[in-house]
Order: C-alpha cells, then structure tokens, then sequence
C-alpha cells in the first residue's frame, strides 16, 4: 500500500504514520495483494481531533471521516469505516462475479445438430401493374412478348381478376378466384 499524509495545524508524527499502517495491515485480506494508495489527513481545531482517510482502489474511492478529542481514536474509527466500506465493496464485486450467466449455457457446444434459425420474411414493393379487361387467350399473347414471369388482367367475360404465369414446362398456368 501506499500511504500519503497530510497534516492540517498539525505534524504528523512518526508514531501517527505507523499507527495508521498497523491498522491497514489488518486489511490486507480485504485487498487481496491490490496495492491501494491511502491519503490520511490529519487536522486540529480547537480541540477537535480530525482523522480522514482517502482510499483510491479498483478505480473506487472510500472516504472515511471521524472527530475525536483524541487522534488515534478518531484514526481507528476512520480506517474501521473504510472497512465496513471495503468489504460492502468487495461484496458486490465478486456477487457480480458470480451471478453471471455461464457461457456454457449462453453458447453451448454446437454438435452439428443446430440450425441457423432462416431469415424473416420481407415483402417486397414491387411496380404497379395496369389492370386491362381482356380474355385468358389475349393475356397468353401479351405474356409471350414480354419478360416478365406473369400478367394480372381481368377477365372480359365475367369481370373478375385472373394472373396468367409462365409455367417452368414452356405452358401457361391460370389462377382465378
């Protein structure tokens, strides 16, 4: 860990520095190896004590802040914050971990069997055709002169809807309703 002091209307004492160490030495299994860096801030007012500890770790930060008449007291609140924080930390992280879906079950194995599911269907917009009365026979011959597959008509005889197509055998194929 790295440690970092300041101190406010006070210095900040050999025994200050160790004791904060001692106290984060307890913490290590909280850190697992992790190197935080400590900031603590040490200040007097009146006869207030301040200790604040500043914990930058796993792109987090835990502030901790306690008042005391005495300054190890107010130190050892402080850092036992930072613990309760460090652990709810730690908590969430690995309950993240763990709560993940397997990727087992969210892509298993393919054994050959599986099939892409097809593509959904789309329509298509295609032209507007020119509906014209004429009989099956007159439609046969518009048909052969021109490229397309089929041809919408309505018939003269009894003014309903009819699609003559080519046929894949060279025959034309007749739908009526």
């Amino acid at each position: 860990m790295t440690f970092e002091y300041t101190g406010r209307h006070v210095e900040v004492t050999p025994a200050i520095r160790r004791h904060v160490e001692d106290q984060f030495k307890k913490l290590d299994n909280i850190f697992n190896g992790t190197e935080p860096r400590v900031h603590v801030i040490l200040e007097v007012e009146k006869n207030r004590q301040i200790g604040e500890v500043i914990v930058h770790w796993r792109e987090h930060t835990l502030t901790a802040t306690d008042t005391n008449a005495d300054m190890y007291m107010a130190l050892n609140r402080a850092v036992g914050k930072i613990e309760k924080q460090a652990v709810k930390l730690k908590k969430r992280i690995i309950d993240r971990k763990q709560h993940a879906r397997k990727t087992s079950i969210v892509a298993p194995n393919p054994d050959g069997q599986l099939q892409a599911t097809p593509p959904p269907v789309r329509i298509i917009a295609a032209r507007r055709y020119a509906v014209k009365p004429m009989t099956a026979e007159e439609a046969a011959l518009e048909l052969l002169g021109r490229a397309d597959q089929f041809v919408v008509f309505r018939d003269a005889d009894t003014n309903r809807l009819g699609v003559l197509y080519k046929r894949q055998d060279g025959n034309f194929g007749l739908i009526e309703p």
